[in-house]
This record gives C-alpha cells, sequence and structure tokens, in this order.
C-alpha cells in the first residue's frame, strides 16, 4: 500500500494535500506537482511511503532543482513509484552506458537470423541482473535534505516503517498531514 502527501511551508505553517501520483511519470511531473501546490515558491515536500519497504522524500525550493531521499534505493526500484525517484544521477549512473548496448544489434544470432524465444529469455535476465546490480541496497541521495527543518541525518537513516509520520512528527505537522491521510 502507498500513501503520498505535500506538505507546503507557508506564513502559517505547513499545509497538507492528498496527491495522486497516477499521472505523474517522471521526476519533472513530480516536480511540477509540487511546485503547483505552492504558488509562493516556499518549500514543498513530496513523501511517498510504500508500507514496510521504503520511504523518499523530493524537497523542491522554489525553482531550484529538487533534492531526493530514499531509505532504500532497491526496495524502491521495484516499485514504479519508485522508479521515478531513481534518477541516474542519484544512483550515480552515467545515463548513456545502456544506451550503447541497446543501440549494437548483439542478439546472439548470426547472419541476421533471430530465435525469439531465445532473445525474449536473454533480455529479460540481462536485465533483472542490470538493474540488480546498479541498484543498491539501502538509502540513497541527500541524507541532509531534512536537516534545517529539524530532522538530521542520522534521524532521517533511522526512519523505517512509519517514516512519513515521523517526519510529520519533527516538522510540527502531524495533524495537518493526518487530515489527509
Amino acid at each position: 500500500m502507498y500513501f503520498a502527501a505535500l506538505l507546503a511551508r507557508t506564513e502559517d505553517g505547513w499545509e497538507a494535500s492528498d496527491t495522486e501520483l497516477d499521472d505523474v511519470e517522471t521526476l519533472s511531473d513530480l516536480a511540477d506537482l509540487a511546485r503547483e501546490a505552492s504558488p509562493d515558491e516556499d518549500t514543498v515536500l513530496v513523501l511517498i511511503e510504500q508500507e514496510d519497504a521504503w520511504f523518499g522524500v523530493v524537497r523542491l525550493d522554489g525553482e531550484e532543482d529538487p533534492r531526493i531521499y530514499v531509505s532504500d534505493a532497491a526496495a524502491a526500484a521495484r516499485s514504479s513509484y519508485g522508479e521515478i525517484l531513481l534518477t541516474d544521477e542519484l544512483l550515480g549512473r552515467d545515463p548513456d552506458d545502456g544506451d550503447v548496448l541497446d543501440a549494437l544489434d548483439l542478439d546472439g544470432t548470426e547472419d541476421g537470423d533471430s530465435d525469439e524465444d531465445d532473445d525474449d529469455d536473454a533480455e529479460e535476465g540481462a536485465g533483472a541482473a542490470g538493474s540488480a546490480e546498479s541498484v543498491p541496497h539501502g538509502p540513497v541521495g541527500d541524507a541532509l535534505i531534512l536537516d534545517d527543518l529539524g530532522v538530521s541525518e542520522k534521524e532521517l537513516r533511522l526512519m523505517s516503517t512509519d517514516a512519513v509520520t515521523e517526519i510529520a512528527e519533527s516538522l510540527g505537522a502531524s495533524e495537518t498531514l493526518e487530515t489527509v491521510r
């Protein structure tokens, strides 16, 4: 089960809104959605949690690039919402690395003959192994993402099963968040 919410900091404190991620396909889409929640370019946090598996925090401060923290990259990689957060930059990958092999016709056949069953099996095995190797187990991203808001790196790394609630409590926004939960 997933839960996603936006917390926007305003002059009057934090405002929460439930967010629907069905139409979000990229980090850019998510950033646009978050920026819409705060027309005054205040700090906006997108909190995403998959029950007992992982959580993610995306922070936007005005027009700056989003800052991201994911508690367990390997678990998030198995989630469509997690994949949005796990950018090549966040994982320290060169986005062009995969394109080189994709551009080559390395299907393992001779003289252009194809064996579709063998190709499909090879691609599935290579894809699963490639993604597992390139996504680390454990946290990735900016662990200081909430430091200036009262959640230290150590506290963030120790959060697990109910991280979104713990973050909201630390920010003084737990009641606000509960209105959209």
